[in-house]
């Protein structure tokens, strides 16, 4: 059964969701991984694998819902809430283009006052500073969060935000697309469909995005595969994803460093898992070109092995992370170590932007210059 399954994807032909259902209770790794890369060098043949350098700026940490798992938020009038002058933003981007940079994911908490107009002046006066600059910003929840309080229709929302400056949309927030899980580890925050809602917008007015599953928490197999197949779907109707991204739950320290957090007791699913949970979306997601590792949740080794999973993408160089590392996890690598990563995997590095487009020189082309 399992061999005819991963026969089928190697081969081209889609697998339903009861098949993938069968791959993830599968305890052979080693031959998901190698269907998993045999996909993934069906669709990029090329002799490289990619990187971005960008930095997650969360513009603030004050947010109206309250999710269970999440160590970062504050409520408006704790001590330690914030919102970042423009003066420190300037200064993030700044050190994010001079590391060789082309973008910045930018994202906060649902804040409760500050309405549309201010987000649009804020994307408005970096896109003025920053011509060159992407804006990868706000989650699904934060544009459903600006519909709502400001009263406006989500599409109109949304096209007044990309006027202003905004590039693309990220995956964040996604969890586990299906309610019941929702509704268990979060209050205050959108649903499944209006998670999705967001994104089917964004892609009708010709915008870009990715997509993300945290998964290992109180999810089951099946809504796993339930956020696969919602994930599957729309794409099939829109095709505005780029990439797939999912990690682990993690919780390492968030009973220590937030009052929040409500989610310790959880037992935290390890590396196999991971493996298995990437292999599985590379061969289910047959019409997402792109699948990034998750080093910063799983460390350099499981991230390099990502590359044999399935993954096509390093991801990004993390020059700032607030959210996972605010529940303890603390890997970290530099831009070459992330090169030798993928060099040690046989491949090139080569640097990308979010819409995957090779923005760096071919290394041939490098060395002539550097010669000339």
């Amino acid at each position: 059964m399992i061999e005819r399954i991963l026969r089928k994807s190697v081969d081209g032909e889609r697998i339903s969701a009861d098949e993938a259902l069968e791959l993830l209770r599968c305890p052979d790794l080693h031959a998901l991984g190698r269907a998993a890369d045999e996909v993934c060098r069906r669709l990029h043949p090329e002799p490289y694998r990619t990187y971005n350098i960008d930095r997650n700026i969360n513009y603030s940490n004050i947010c109206a819902a309250e999710c269970d798992f999440c160590a970062f938020f504050r409520k408006r009038r704790d001590p330690d809430a914030y919102l970042l002058e423009r003066e420190e933003l300037y200064r993030k981007i700044d050190e994010t283009l001079a590391l060789g940079g082309d973008q910045i994911l930018l994202q906060g908490g649902l804040h409760p006052t500050l309405p549309l107009e201010w987000y649009e002046d804020l994307l408005r006066d970096l896109k003025a500073r920053y011509p060159q600059l992407n804006i990868h910003g706000f989650s699904p929840p934060e544009i459903w969060h600006f519909h709502r309080i400001s009263k406006l229709p989500l599409r109109e929302v949304l096209q007044r935000l990309k006027e202003a400056g905004l590039g693309s949309l990220p995956g964040g927030g996604a969890e586990i697309l299906v309610d019941r899980v929702r509704k268990q580890i979060t209050r205050g925050k959108c649903m499944t469909d209006q998670w999705l809602e967001v994104m089917r917008t964004w892609h009708e007015l010709g915008g870009r995005s990715t997509a993300t599953m945290m998964f290992g928490h109180v999810e089951t197999l099946e809504d796993r595969v339930e956020h696969l197949q919602r994930i599957r779907d729309l794409q099939d109707e829109t095709g505005g994803f780029t990439a797939f991204i999912c990690w682990t739950f993690q919780k390492s320290k968030g009973d220590e460093n937030s009052p929040y957090f409500r989610m310790g007791h959880v037992p935290t699913v390890g590396s196999f898992e991971y493996l298995r949970m990437l292999a599985v979306s590379r061969l289910f997601l047959d019409n997402i070109a792109n699948m990034q590792s998750s080093w910063v949740t799983q460390g350099r080794q499981i991230g390099q092995m990502a590359l044999f999973f399935g993954a096509n993408d390093m991801g990004s160089l993390m020059i700032e992370e607030n959210v996972v590392a605010s529940a303890g996890t603390v890997y970290h690598l530099t831009l070459e170590e992330i090169k030798e990563a993928i060099r040690e995997a046989g491949y090139e590095p080569r640097q990308r932007n979010v819409f995957y487009e090779l923005i760096d020189r071919p290394p041939q082309q490098a060395v002539t210059a550097a010669v000339s």
